[in-house]
């Protein structure tokens, strides 16, 4: 019997690694009514937020340093512990490296277009790349300072304005979207699903406190930046559902329903 060649072999038995990948993806999947339930859920929750946002940024614009902030920021510095210093820079280090960054979004985006996400991967890329232009915009309009030397410690310096802070902006548009779209998209305990749940959620808690320690945003800047994300986080979900509904980039695997 004529053996197959190595590479061809190879090839198919990465082509059924990813046809079982696909259908276990698949198979994970929520029924719509669910899917629509649980979206909307998170929707309502996203959508109070606009006013405190509007409010805090006015508030910080017209009194740039805030007595609350300080003792907010020394109340985190106080326990200089090494793995804490540590954690709090490993915590931020995506969001300063931008390249590496925008790097992971295209590979996670490519990731969910393989699997037949597709409308999925358009909406982590343009939710960062609108996440990232609205922060430029409101750091530029409300021209907030950021902390300095003599009034906090500066463990890790960065230039530009303060508020509010880029890097939790940028975590709740990848992290928080992902997090999102396991929570709506998928059920049971699939190791995978476990793992799209709980390290976005952990980067999203993580980064702000992160930030307040590492004396890079006073603590009102990362409020106003959870606050604000998860409003840009809420109207994206809701064009995803809609967009959903009406099937766009809906695609069809063998012997599956169209999703």
């Amino acid at each position: 019997m004529q053996q197959k060649p190595a590479s061809k072999q190879i090839q198919e038995n990465v082509q059924n690694a990813v046809e079982g990948v696909k259908q276990e993806v698949a198979s994970a999947r929520r029924p719509w009514y669910l899917t629509i339930k649980w979206g909307f859920i998170l929707i309502g929750v996203y959508a109070i937020q606009l006013t405190l946002f509007g409010l805090l940024a006015f508030w910080v614009h017209i009194h740039p340093i805030l007595p609350v902030d300080i003792a907010i920021t020394r109340e985190f510095q106080e326990n200089q512990a090494p793995w804490l210093r540590y954690t709090m820079i490993v915590v931020s280090y995506l969001g300063s490296n931008f390249p590496i960054f925008v790097l992971l979004i295209i590979l996670t985006a490519v990731v969910f277009w393989f699997i037949r996400l597709r409308l999925e991967a358009l909406m982590v890329v343009g939710l960062s790349a609108v996440s990232a232009a609205l922060n430029a915009l409101l750091k530029y309009l409300v021209a907030r300072p950021r902390p300095t030397a003599s009034v906090v410690e500066i463990i890790q310096a960065a230039s530009g304005q303060s508020f509010p802070s880029g890097h939790v902006m940028s975590y709740l548009a990848y992290f928080g979207l992902l997090f999102s779209l396991g929570i709506i998209l998928f059920r049971g305990k699939h190791w995978w699903r476990m793992v799209l749940l709980i390290i976005p959620a952990l980067f999203v808690v993580l980064v702000g406190p992160s930030r307040i320690y590492l004396g890079d945003h006073w603590a009102s800047d990362v409020l106003g930046a959870y606050l604000i994300g998860g409003v840009l986080l809420g109207l994206t979900l809701y064009l995803y559902l809609y967009l959903k509904q009406k099937g766009v980039l809906s695609t069809k695997g063998p012997g599956e329903k169209p999703t």
